[in-house]
């Protein structure tokens, strides 16, 4: 496991992390989750040993990251795919990493071929797309075949094939046991990959629960309730204590009543109702609505030329 306990980390007056303590479990894909400059990368760098925590620790497999002996062996990670040498091959690259932690030169070969990387080993990497390069690092974090993975952004740069090979891998290493960290902006794909999200902002913890928990929890599900006697169903739920907001099509969004209260209701009182469906916002939605007072960078939602016209 990877264990966070009261993790705090300061550079001069700015606390990038603040107390954070939570557990990223094996046997399921966690998602780390929060705006540009919550803190995410700092707490990858501090849980790898590359920032020394001003206070609290990080622990992985119960012991801190620089107490491991050969470390690619407990813990593969990417958090800069860039941070590589130019002038190397692919296949160069990743046979020095191999022998600085004693894995075996056959498992190069095998990792460049789970990469899709196997007809460009012998390529110097400078020429190397931003993708590409996210695939190199991949298949580096995987050489020695750790039980721990993070990973930071690594689908950026990837077409939609190469997302597509990143969610896979990610779920298949979960479903083998692994212990699998990974930080998104792309929330559409988080839904599809994480079993459980980490949410952090300014550095503090928000949410730490399974993905659908988080969606379900938001004050934005309602039921959408159709009804050729919509106004009279309206004053029956309102009634009830239920919140009824009338949609431009004529539908009714109720919160505060669940579909079969709503269904039972409308039968008592003989109303036919052709549509209800309970509806739950998106992982993005859900997000926003939690971070929304954690954002530091909030772009104008209008541009200044388009509202004169130009």
């Amino acid at each position: 496991m990877i264990e966070l306990d009261r993790l705090t980390k300061r550079f001069g007056p700015v606390t990038a992390v603040d107390e954070l303590s939570f557990t990223v479990r094996p046997g399921r894909v966690t998602g780390f989750l929060g705006p540009n400059g919550a803190g995410k990368t700092t707490t990858m760098r501090l849980i790898l040993g590359l920032d020394v925590p001003t206070s609290g620790t990080a622990l992985v497999g119960g012991r801190r990251y620089r107490q491991l002996i050969r470390p690619l062996r407990q813990v593969g990670s990417l958090l800069d795919a860039t941070a590589v040498h130019g002038a190397r091959t692919a296949y160069d690259h990743l046979l020095s990493v191999a022998v600085s932690n004693g894995i075996r030169r056959g498992r190069v070969r095998e990792v460049l071929e789970l990469a899709g990387l196997e007809t460009v080993a012998a390529k110097r990497i400078g020429g190397f797309s931003l993708g590409m390069k996210h695939r190199l690092g991949i298949a580096a974090a995987l050489l020695g075949e750790p039980p721990v993975l993070m990973f930071d952004e690594p689908v950026n740069g990837l077409d939609a094939d190469g997302v597509r090979w990143v969610r896979q891998l990610l779920r298949q290493l979960a479903a083998d046991g692994h212990t699998v960290l990974v930080s998104s902006h792309l929330m559409t794909e988080m839904a599809l990959t994480a079993d459980h999200l980490i949410v952090i902002g300014r550095g503090k913890l928000l949410a730490d629960a399974p993905t659908q928990s988080l969606t379900r929890s938001s004050a934005r599900a309602d039921v959408l309730v159709r009804s050729p006697r919509a106004s009279e169903l309206a004053g029956l739920l309102t009634g009830r204590g239920a919140g009824v907001t009338p949609e431009h099509d004529g539908g009714l969004a109720v919160t505060g009543m669940d579909a079969p209260a709503i269904a039972d209701l409308a039968a008592a009182h003989g109303i036919a109702v052709h549509e209800l469906v309970p509806r739950r916002p998106s992982l993005e939605q859900a997000y926003l609505d939690l971070t929304a007072e954690s954002t530091e960078y909030r772009a104008a939602t209008t541009v200044a030329g388009a509202e004169a016209g130009s």
